[in-house]
């Protein structure tokens, strides 16, 4: 079936923070009729479930007849401190997780491409554009594009100010029309946008969505913080006990990891069902109760008529039922998770 242009404009900016710019959006849909988005991620950190945020986006692209090309960003994943010898097996196990997180978010991959980042980073052309975008690039600039995203730490390494130059190439060399991350991009995507034009390459149109709050109340959730996200391949019992101790104040909706969590990932996947998303309590606490949308949830929460562990235990098997086929891609690859991030 072939949608309308304000049907593909409803799907892409569902739970968007930010577009740049939702009329060169528009010109897009109205001129092509597959334009390609891309997202990168750095293979860093072993995945969490705030990834499924940009996931459940990615289906949406999807399902409004984008091409969507994800890029597994192994060199940027070296330049922001992974171990160069981890770098193969690292690819490796996200190229299994990512795929394995797509199709539990409900993701058609039949238009979907996996790219290796060092596949066409390391080509004459795109290192020979990297030194000539180095050339107008200050120290200052590359900094600023780079300091949301990159650990830069008390002693900055040169490697920190070339991956926004690279990530800015990428756009270009993915041959897309468009560059999708979480707001934390934005500073590189602007930088991207500003900077291409002087090598002569059109600026690409950047879509942002939020970032899940940690489960700890303290910034976003981080690979590098066990205690701030849930792991795609944790298991069962770890799910709820990492839930049980999450950070959600009742009545409260800021800064609150679980709430966000069930409004950019898990109602946005119940309503797309036709599915309801129901609590299951005591009937001395009320009894169960259902919700069709995240606003009748979230006013339900504010009121005080739902508490945060009914809420937390029902998250709990909701999430753990998005993981289990994720869990079971890894059986019998147990020996790759060990090589990819063996323990120090």
């Amino acid at each position: 079936m072939v949608l309308s242009i304000e049907k593909r404009m409803e799907l892409v900016k569902r739970n968007c923070q930010e577009i740049i710019t939702e009329t060169e959006l528009r010109n897009l849909l109205e001129k092509k009729s597959k334009p390609v988005v891309y997202i990168g991620t750095a293979i860093t950190g072993r995945p969490h479930i705030g990834y499924f945020v940009w996931a459940t986006k990615v289906a949406d692209f999807l399902k409004a007849g984008f091409k969507v090309k994800i890029l597994l960003a192994d060199l940027h994943g070296a330049m922001d401190n992974c171990p160069w010898p981890l770098l193969e097996k690292r690819f490796e196990y996200y190229s299994v997780v990512i795929r394995g997180m797509l199709k539990s978010a409900g993701a058609d991959l039949s238009e979907l491409e996996i790219v290796k980042g060092s596949s066409f980073q390391l080509q004459k052309d795109y290192l020979l554009d990297v030194l000539k975008m180095s050339t107008f690039t200050t120290v200052h600039d590359s900094m600023k594009a780079a300091s949301d995203v990159v650990k830069f730490g008390d002693n900055p390494k040169l490697s920190g100010l070339i991956y926004p130059l690279m990530q800015s190439l990428d756009e270009q060399y993915l041959n897309v029309d468009i560059q999708y991350g979480g707001v934390d991009q934005r500073k590189i995507l602007v930088f991207a946008r500003e900077n291409l034009p002087l090598l002569g390459y059109k600026p690409r149109i950047d879509i942002m969505t939020p970032l899940v709050p940690s489960l700890s109340s303290s910034g976003k959730m981080s690979a590098s913080d066990p205690s701030s996200k849930i792991d795609l391949i944790e298991k069962t019992a770890d799910i709820k006990s990492k839930l049980n101790k999450a950070y959600c104040p009742e009545k409260e909706t800021e800064n609150n990891g679980v709430m966000a969590f069930m409004k950019y990932v898990v109602m946005v996947k119940k309503q797309d069902n036709k599915e309801k998303f129901v609590i299951e309590r005591p009937e001395k606490f009320g009894g169960n109760i259902s919700f069709s949308t995240f606003d009748e949830l979230e006013k339900n929460y504010k009121e005080g008529k739902l508490h945060p562990m009914d809420l937390k235990n029902s998250l709990a098997k909701e999430i753990d039922l998005m993981l289990a086929p994720i869990r079971k891609e890894f059986e019998g690859k147990e020996k790759l998770i060990e090589e990819a991030y063996p323990k120090k």
